[in-house]
């Protein structure tokens, strides 16, 4: 990927969305980057500020989600690639990443205790390696994720779990 190109495609899609959007938007792109933590190290970073701030935050940060995912599309990045982009706005993101790690530390607490699985809420690709990132130095844990599309989500097992029937076979219809 040529970084600069990479990062004029993503100036002209902005400032057409921010334009013709009418939004309140200003943007800054790092081509880069010192990296956002131990887990995240992105080529372009795009920090977005300004009154409509709001409005890419709402719904968890859906908008900024989406113009993300935007981006990604037009550079045509395989899914192998996509970490290579990020998006963030009045530090969202990092908040993001710290309530997801605190989350799998009280989680990892509770299976310990309890002895049963933990089933995290349904999350991205990239909150899910988050999770699964922040557990797995856990030797009496593992991770897994589980589900398919918008409801695949990361279950945490103990270590030596073993269900107490496995998923029956799916079965079709002739």
């Amino acid at each position: 990927m040529d970084k600069l190109a990479a990062a004029n495609k993503i100036n002209e899609f902005l400032q057409s969305v921010v334009t013709h959007g009418g939004l309140h938007l200003k943007y800054r792109i790092v081509v880069d980057p010192p990296p956002q933590s131990e887990w995240e190290k992105p080529e372009i970073f795009v920090d977005f500020s300004g009154p409509d701030s709001a409005l890419l935050l709402d719904r968890g940060g859906e908008l900024l989600r989406a113009l993300e995912l935007l981006s990604l599309e037009i550079l045509r990045l395989s899914s192998g690639e996509h970490e290579k982009i990020s998006f963030d706005c009045k530090n969202q993101r990092s908040l993001r990443f710290q309530e997801l790690r605190m989350a799998a530390g009280v989680a990892a607490e509770k299976v310990r205790q309890t002895g049963t699985p933990f089933q995290f809420a349904p999350m991205s690709s990239r909150e899910r390696r988050i999770v699964h990132l922040a557990l797995r130095d856990q030797t009496d844990l593992r991770t897994e994720s589980d589900g398919e599309g918008f409801n695949r989500c990361v279950v945490l097992y103990p270590a030596a779990y073993k269900p107490a029937a496995s998923k029956p076979a799916r079965r079709t219809l002739p």
